[in-house]
């Protein structure tokens, strides 16, 4: 396989990957429009926005026309026309670019390794370039007359948290994954500990659902997955616990069917958000730490090389060095 991906030539490698992100652009916009809630296009939870974000961070931005080509596939069936699906496309494909532009222009490192990154992910990504794509994709469908006028910022905002909470849930994740390794040696009891801590996140995110009450008991279990599990852990139960609101909230089940569609979209986003910064931050943090403290260990086992090093050279030193005789005439004059 390597072998016969060496022989592609540059144009054919670069027609194979473009393809490959309009594959997975398609996929994560089908799971996204199970969730729609106006037009059957606009969802509260866009996991495509996240894949978008993802391609230029990880492959470059010159594969943009899969972006492009996944968002037309996606919308070209649910129209309204060519042009405004057109326009749409190149919204979902503009906004995530220009995200990644200014991510990259203010130091933004893959590696989420350091709180300013985190920042950055979420006011640039999550909150800069979507909202490129709501509006300019809210827009057109107005001009177009699939919108009313006074539907406008209602749908844009539907449309700009559903792609922000798509950033906040799946571009952590895919940034993660190249870097994401199985240690070789992994004790029974820490795989006992990550089965317990995959059913707390799956029981919590479905008691979630159940009643207002209930939603809180999502948060002990972030601070467990972000503390023995780190960013892996953490945004993994924070996709639960998102996906279980969303599918609540767009189906009136649980602490949400008593509310009109704007406010039940309005309650579950903003918990959706918390959850999803409070996984991103905190976890972010603990890996900060980690590192600090490697560093630290670090300089401390070298600081205690160079002591043992150096010490042998000067005991040896001293014991070469002659002691002075004291003089005549200072015994006399003690």
């Amino acid at each position: 396989m390597r072998l016969a991906a060496r022989q592609l030539s540059p144009a054919a490698h670069w027609c194979l990957i473009v393809l490959c992100v309009t594959v997975c652009y398609f996929a994560a916009g089908q799971i996204g429009i199970q969730w729609a809630i106006v037009r059957d296009q606009i969802s509260p939870l866009w996991p495509a926005a996240g894949v978008a974000l993802a391609v230029p961070m990880l492959l470059g931005p010159r594969f943009w026309p899969g972006i492009f080509l996944g968002a037309l596939l996606t919308n070209i069936a649910l129209g309204p026309s060519l042009v405004t699906v057109l326009v749409i496309s190149s919204g979902n494909t503009i906004g995530p670019l220009l995200a990644y532009a200014v991510l990259r222009r203010l130091g933004f490192r893959n590696q989420l390794d350091r709180l300013p990154d985190a920042v950055l992910l979420v006011a640039v990504g999550a909150a800069g370039g979507t909202a490129v794509s709501a509006v300019l994709g809210t827009g057109v469908l107005v001009l177009d007359g699939a919108l009313s006028p006074g539907d406008f910022w209602a749908t844009a905002l539907v449309w700009w948290t559903g792609d922000a909470m798509g950033v906040l849930t799946i571009t952590p994740l895919l940034l993660l994954a190249p870097r994401f390794r199985l240690p070789a040696e992994v004790p029974l009891a820490r795989w006992g500990e990550a089965v317990a801590l995959a059913f707390c996140g799956l029981g919590t995110a479905i008691l979630a659902t159940a009643t207002a009450s209930k939603l809180f008991l999502v948060f002990p279990v972030l601070v467990w997955a972000a503390l023995r599990f780190r960013q892996a852990g953490a945004l993994l139960c924070s996709l639960c616990a998102c996906s279980s609101t969303v599918f609540a909230a767009v189906h009136g089940i649980g602490p949400y069917g008593s509310y009109e569609l704007a406010t039940r979209m309005l309650h579950v986003q903003a918990f959706d958000a918390t959850v999803a910064l409070t996984a991103l931050t905190l976890s972010t943090i603990v890996l900060q730490r980690d590192r600090a403290t490697a560093e630290i260990t670090d300089a401390w086992r070298q600081i205690t090389e160079m002591v043992d090093l150096i010490a042998p050279r000067q005991s040896l030193r001293s014991a070469m060095t002659p002691q002075r005789e004291p003089d005549t005439d200072d015994e006399l004059a003690g």
